[in-house]
Parts: structure tokens; C-alpha cells; sequence
């Protein structure tokens, strides 16, 4: 049965609003060749969504020709606000944009351990408010939030975890209560996951497993360009994972003689120390990271073997890497987060090599492009993909 005409015009203003809002600002005849559209069609769109006010010249293009067909049309990026928050164990990143993601405010606040859990969230909500503010008059429309532990994925609700501070469901439940916005949260990897496939090192493949290495690991599953959360919304919790190597099998509250034992940058800065690698603390960092940096230009030469340490280390990350490319078999893993990140090209090959011997199937490995801000970047992705769904209704 063919489209309606309402049906059809909404269709189209969305597929030209996305047109806009990734490659734009674009001309009518642009729209037309992107579209497929006919002229009339793509004329009566344009008109219909400088109505809504969803559109506007923004100036004409390089044409010799002049007059209608050289304008130039782009989103009205300023008629709402988008925020991302990283929220992590000790501290809160916040970073407010307009609709085409330029960044317009951020700021970022660390939360001791001995604060209470009302006065973080309380902290961590004047933050988001007075970032906010400084970004415009426009209003806060969609918040991204990014924190670790598991989101059911029936409710969309921050499940108590183990081990993590009982400020963040207060956070997200009083977000969610407060502000008029759309308040969406997600794991933390499987937000990282989201932007290296949209904006990273992930681009050219819908189907991998991004391996978080910060202060903790963990794992995100992108299968045929969706993630997988799981029944429980445990999926790609890999710090649990029995692997050869530890002091016992982790428990169910704790993930002790799991993955994390071997890779969680507490094990991997005492890896570094054996090898007489230092591991300064730079702010918030993990300290494997700046080991991992250390190691690879060299940094304390003669008092350390670098390429030692991370021969270790790659064979301490293949193991997991191993286990997972014989579950799902992704074709691809990242290697993310700061540790990653640090290891860049020079680790992930490492990875790779060993992994080539251990397993018979073709898992390429490659370094994350995004590091620390991955969280933050897939967190306005999904922001901005709730204000997409709402704001670009189509306008009659």
C-alpha cells in the first residue's frame, strides 16, 4: 500500500532534517541530488520547514548562478540545548551543545568519597544547571548520561551495582524528576561503543566488541549496528570473566580473580612496577595509562623494560580478547578507554599477534580514537538522537 501524502511528507522532512543536520549547510539542488526527491517536492519541504522554524538561510553557495537555487539551508541549531554527562565513581563531566553538537559549555567536578550521597547529587545537579546556563538562553531539551553498572533494559533505570556509589541512581532519578528534558542513560562502554561507531575507529564495521580498559574493564557488543545489552542488561561485563592467571574465580558480588585482576589498572601498575616502569598519577587518570605512555617512549630507560611490560600486558588483554572473539566471533575488537587509548596502534598489535596465535578465527584489533571522552561523546549522540525524534516532527 503506498505512503499517504501526510505519511510521505513526514518522511521526507525527516530524511532532508538528517540530511541537514550531518552534511549541511546544503542547497535545494543539493538536497534534491542527496534525496532523490523531485524539485517541486524538495521546494515545498524546504518552505514547510522554514515554517516550523526548523530551518534557515544560513548564506549561498559558490555558484556562479545566483538567486533561489544558490541558498544555502542549515539547521537552527540554537533552538534547543543537548548535555552529555560522564558520570564516574569520583566525578562528574558535563558538556552542553547546540543541535549540531558544537560545543557550547563544559565543566567537570570531582566527588570525594567522603561526600554524602544527597550532597553529590545535589553537586552534580547545580553543575549541569550552571553549565547550562552559561550555554544560552535556549532551553535544555535531551541529557545523555553515561555511568557505569547495569541499565535494565526494560525500564532504562540504573540498576544498584555493587561497589559503585548509590549517589548515581539518585542522580539520574532526580535528573529525571526535575528537569523538563529527556533524561536517557546508558552503560558507560556501550556509550563509548556507540560514538566509536559513529565518529571513531569503528565507522567501517557494524558488528565488533569495544574492550574498555580505564580504571576497571569492560566490554561493549555492537552486532549488525545495535547494541547488545543482554536479558539483564549485563552484557559485555567481562571483568568477571575466569581467566587463567588470577588467585580464585570471582564471586557474584565481586569480580576478584575475574578479567579485572589481570587488567584493571591497579593489577597493570604493579605489572609495570616488576618491570620497573613508573606509573605517575596525572589528575584523574588511571595510572596504567601514563604506564603504558611511559613504556612505549621510553621514559625511564635503563631502569625498566618497557617492551617487557607490555609484551605482558598484551598477553594478559589477549586472554579476554581470545574468549571473546570465540563466543561472538565480532571481526573486529577495540582496545578503549584511557589504557587504550595510551596503547594506541603499538599495543593493539601486540594484542593481535597473540591473539592470531590462540585463536583460529580472524579478530582484527585496533585502538579506539576517542580515549577518555568516548563516554561523553556517545552520551550526546543519544541526546541528540532524542531531540531529532522530537524536534524535527514533521511540520504539517
Amino acid at each position: 500500500m503506498p505512503a499517504s501524502p501526510s505519511t510521505a511528507r513526514a518522511i521526507n522532512d525527516r530524511l532532508a532534517l538528517r540530511l541537514l543536520q550531518q552534511d549541511g549547510p546544503l542547497t535545494a539542488t543539493q538536497l534534491k541530488t542527496l534525496t532523490g526527491l523531485s524539485r517541486p517536492t524538495v521546494a515545498d519541504l524546504v518552505e514547510r520547514l522554514q515554517g516550523a522554524g526548523l530551518i534557515h538561510v544560513v548564506g549561498e553557495s559558490g555558484a556562479e548562478r545566483r538567486g533561489p537555487n544558490a541558498r544555502l539551508y542549515g539547521i537552527v541549531a540554537d533552538r534547543a540545548l543537548l548535555a552529555g554527562l560522564d558520570v564516574r565513581t569520583d566525578s562528574v563531566a558535563v558538556v552542553v551543545t547546540d543541535l549540531l553538537g558544537t560545543t557550547l559549555a563544559e565543566a567537570t567536578l570531582p566527588i570525594g568519597s567522603e561526600t554524602e550521597g544527597e550532597d553529590a547529587v545535589e553537586q552534580a545537579v547545580a553543575l549541569l544547571a550552571a553549565t547550562a546556563r552559561s550555554a544560552g538562553s535556549a532551553p535544555l531539551h535531551s541529557v545523555g548520561i553515561g555511568a557505569p553498572g547495569l541499565v535494565d533494559p526494560v525500564t532504562g533505570e540504573l540498576r544498584d551495582t555493587t561497589g559503585l556509589p548509590s549517589w548515581h541512581r539518585g542522580l539520574v532519578r532526580v535528573l529525571q524528576e526535575r528537569l523538563p528534558a529527556s533524561v536517557l542513560v546508558e552503560n558507560e562502554t556501550n556509550l563509548a561503543a556507540v560514538a566509536e561507531h559513529r565518529v571513531g575507529a569503528a565507522q567501517d564495521s557494524d558488528t565488533f566488541v569495544l574492550l574498555w580498559l580505564g580504571h576497571g574493564v569492560g566490554a561493549a557488543v555492537m552486532l549488525d549496528g545495535k547494541l547488545r545489552r543482554g536479558a539483564s542488561g549485563g552484557a559485555g561485563e567481562i571483568g568477571f570473566l575466569p581467566v587463567p592467571g588470577t588467585v580464585g574465580t570471582p564471586s557474584a558480588v565481586n569480580c576478584d580473580g575475574g578479567f579485572h585482576s589481570l587488567v584493571g589498572s591497579v593489577p597493570l601498575c604493579e605489572l609495570a612496577a616488576a618491570h620497573g616502569i613508573a606509573a605517575p598519577v596525572v589528575g584523574q587518570e588511571p595510572g596504567a595509562a601514563a604506564a603504558v605512555r611511559a613504556a612505549l617512549v621510553g621514559e625511564g630507560k635503563g631502569e625498566g623494560d618497557g617492551e617487557a611490560f607490555l609484551g605482558a600486558l598484551a598477553d594478559r588483554l589477549a586472554l579476554g580478547v581470545a574468549a571473546v572473539a570465540s563466543v561472538l566471533d565480532p571481526g573486529l575488537v577495540l582496545l578503549s578507554g584511557e589504557v587504550g587509548h595510551a596503547g594506541g596502534d603499538a599495543l593493539a598489535a601486540r594484542v593481535a599477534e597473540r591473539l592470531g596465535s590462540m585463536s583460529p578465527l580472524r579478530t582484527g584489533v585496533r585502538a579506539g580514537r576517542l580515549g577518555g571522552t568516548a563516554v561523553l561523546r556517545g552520551a550526546l549522540l543519544v541526546a541528540r538522537e532524542a531531540a531529532q525524534d522530537a524536534l524535527f516532527a514533521p511540520a504539517g
